[in-house]
This record gives C-alpha cells, structure tokens and sequence, in this order.
C-alpha cells in the first residue's frame, strides 16, 4: 500500500471509530505537564512522547522523569485527545513530524507495521537484558508483531468488572450484586431498579452499541461464541450461541436505560449523576470514578457470568473478560532511535510495569505482577480487576487488519434497531445474522 492509499485509509477509520477502549478515556489536553509542541519528534529538547489518556499522564511523567535522570534525556508527554492522536500520526507518516514515542492500538497496529512507520525493534530486544517477550501477555506481543518483527512492546493489559452504584440499591431495596452473579440477576435487579425509579428517571443498568470491549462482547463470549475466531479470519456471533448471548443482552436492554438517554448522555455520566444503578467498565477508566463525587458509593464486581447451559451454577467458559493491551512503539523516523527504545524499554521491563500498577497508572503487561494495582486505590475495593483472571476466563478484545471497518458497522447497521427496539426479539437475532455478514465481508475485502 503507497502512503497516499494508508493515509486515506487512516483517516476514514478515524472518522468511522468510536471512542476506542483500553484507556480511551480521559483524552483531554493536559495542562502545564503536556508541551504545546503537540506534534514535536525528537530534538535538543529532547523526547516527545504521545498519549491520549490524561488519567495515566502523572504516573507515566513519575517514571519518564526518573529515567530522564539515569539517561540525561528529558521527556515531554503529550496528552492528545482521541480523534486528533490519529490525526496527529498521520499528518506525520504523510511527511510531518511524529513524536519520537506513542502508543498504538489494537484497531490500527497492522496497519502502521506494514507501512514501515514504527521503528523495528527486533535488534534492541535482543541485546536488551531487561526484556524477554515472552514474559508478557501473548495476545498482547502477536498484536503489535508484524512478518516476524516486533513493532511496539505490551504496555499493560486492562479487564472488565460490573460497577454498581450502592446508595441507589439500597435506596430501592434491592440486593446489591455479588460476584456469583448471572446476568439474569443483572436483569432481577435491573427490573427492580428500573420499575422503583421510574419516577425519578433512575434506571438499573445502561449500555450502548459502542460498549462492546467493555460490554455487549463479553456476553457474546459467555455463551460461547467469538465476535472474531482466534485466527483473525472469521466470526461466530451469527451462531446459537452468539445469538443466546445478545438475546441474554436484549432481555436486559429492555429494563434498561433506552437508547435515545443512553446516546445523549453516555453511560459513565448517567451512573455518575444518580440517574443508573449498574454499568460494565474498563480498568483503565477506574480513576475517573475514583475521583467523581460520591464515588464512596461505588463498588466494583466481578463480571457476571452467562448461564449458557440454564444449571444455574458458573462453569468454565460462562464468566468471560475482554483483555486488550497498548504497545510502546517509536517513529521509524526519530531522530534518536537509541534514547527512545530506551524510554520504552524502561517503561515495559517488570520494574517499570510494577511501577506502574503501584502507581494505579494500570495493570502491568506482564501477568501476576499486578496486585499492586489493587492498593493504589484507597477505600475502593478494585480487586475483581485482578480477580476475573483466575475466577473467569480472559479472551483478547477481537481485532483484524481493519478493525474499525466492521466494529463501527456492525454497531450502527446491525444492532443499532434493536438497541432502540428491545422488546421486539426478532431484531436481535437479525442484528446477529447483519453483524456475522458485516464481519464476513470486512475481513474478506481486507
């Protein structure tokens, strides 16, 4: 593919994509600790580096000052929003500047690869001690390889957990979640909420067609399905299975918050003004609750699972969480490839990832060492973060070459009618069938 073709293509993803997880919230220009230089590579200066999530910019800047200090190089990180991070790499690749050292994403790491704009890193772990891919969490590594070549190294892993709002549990007299919780409960307790709150507009649960990593996937999963076979070449969510956990996903809907409020005001918002009882939510977005007021009544879950098999009790397989991982990469073009492998390397090894989940930045990219993450966030209990992954079942958040393609399309074309008309039962397993030659079709063309 020649530049003129990847920089359209980039572009188009960008307008198409949603707000991406794994740390895609939070996004706003940073204040005094980000550069104005928002574009700026490598200079006298020093490294650039880009992010898009100011929740993990204090943390982040604590290490990168403390490596600044071994090497003698300073670091400025850069907190850009969403939509114009992309922007920003592909003004770059097209013949700007790119920063020396950002993060690549599942939905566009293919890609940057194939187009030689990231830096190979192949001969840098090798003569580096301190780094060992397979230390880390192997989806994570696969994702940012590319013919055989390292291209970014895991940053950290994230996992999904049911959020519940206490003080409106007790408020209507209803039992608040526990972790041996079906989403059938979810639905009881939904119900109850929603039935007892209807004066108030208070519902019990919301979710868009955009939470799918941190949503409607994990159902999908549940009951067996995949969203996207593990050799990235298909889909089953056309399946029984696949339609039994969007079905288990509609029955929920309709004693949720309707579609219109919930694409208005957004499900974060609505849980954190009162208005909704129970969200499912990332890792990487427990700071923004942590910090919201009345954030004392919040309390985190383990996910819940699917009864798949109606014997009432969780088996193996049925209580499923999606997992995605950035990836440290740097320009292929840096005028200082030395100093920012550097950086990563500092960044990624097991002392930097400790660092990082005790800081509560996020859970490390290398697994059991992520307890600390638990600690970092005083009076709130985050445990089932770590939890899920010995008590449930992880799967990689589903990707191919084109992600964007088919994951906008499938929200809006396939499942949009029947989040706005959950009552009616055809739609959904439809929207299974429209999601399945959606998938088909992208993966096809790709």
């Amino acid at each position: 593919m020649n530049t003129r073709k990847f920089l359209a293509l980039v572009m188009a993803l960008i307008m198409a994509a949603s707000l991406a997880a794994c740390g895609g919230g939070g996004g706003a220009p940073s204040g005094g600790d980000a550069s104005n230089n928002a574009g700026g590579g490598s200079s006298s200066a020093g490294l650039q580096v880009a992010i898009w999530d100011n929740n993990q910019l204090a943390g982040l800047k604590e290490i990168a000052d403390a490596w600044s200090a071994e090497s003698g190089v300073p670091v400025t990180i850069n907190v850009i929003t969403w939509d114009s991070y992309w922007t920003l790499l592909s003004s770059g690749a097209s013949g700007g500047t790119m920063p020396d050292v950002f993060w690549m994403h599942s939905n566009t790491a293919q890609m940057y690869m194939e187009n030689d704009l990231l830096l190979n890193l192949d001969s840098y772990i090798e003569n580096d001690e301190s780094i060992s891919l397979d230390n880390y969490y192997p989806g994570i590594v696969s994702l940012y390889s590319s013919n055989g070549s390292q291209y970014a190294i895991p940053k950290d892993h994230d996992t999904i957990a049911l959020l519940y709002n206490q003080a409106l549990f007790d408020k209507y007299g209803v039992e608040a979640p526990t972790d041996d919780w079906s989403w059938d409960d979810v639905y009881e307790a939904a119900k109850a909420i929603t039935e007892a709150g209807s004066a108030e507009n208070v519902y019990g649960f919301a979710m868009n067609t955009s939470n799918n990593q941190d949503g409607w996937y994990n159902l999908v999963y549940d009951y067996g399905a995949q969203v996207i076979t593990d050799d990235h070449k298909g889909t089953t969510i056309g399946s029984a299975e696949g339609k039994a956990g969007m079905e288990m996903m509609r029955k929920i809907l309709t004693v949720a918050a309707p579609q219109p409020v919930v694409a208005e005001t957004g499900t974060d918002s609505l849980f954190m003004s009162n208005l909704c009882a129970m969200i499912t939510q990332g890792s990487w977005m427990i700071n923004a609750f942590y910090t919201a007021d009345g954030h004392d009544n919040y309390k985190w879950a383990l996910m819940p699972y699917g009864d798949a098999n109606g014997n009432g009790q969780c088996d193996p397989g049925e209580r499923q969480s999606s997992y995605n991982g950035l990836g440290w990469a740097a320009s292929a073009s840096t005028s200082n490839p030395d100093a920012a492998y550097s950086l990563i390397s500092y960044f990624c090894n097991e002392a930097g990832q400790k660092k990082q989940a005790e800081l509560g930045v996020t859970m490390a990219a290398i697994p059991g060492i992520s307890d600390a993450f638990s600690a970092a966030f005083p009076g709130m209990d985050v445990s089932a973060f770590n939890r899920i992954e010995e008590e449930g079942t992880l799967f990689f958040r589903p990707y191919t070459r084109n992600t964007t393609v088919w994951e906008d399309k499938i929200q809006q074309d396939a499942f949009l009618a029947a989040w706005l008309n959950p009552a009616d039962e055809a739609l959904m397993a439809t929207a299974c069938d429209n999601a399945q030659s959606i998938i088909d079709a992208a993966i096809a063309a790709e």
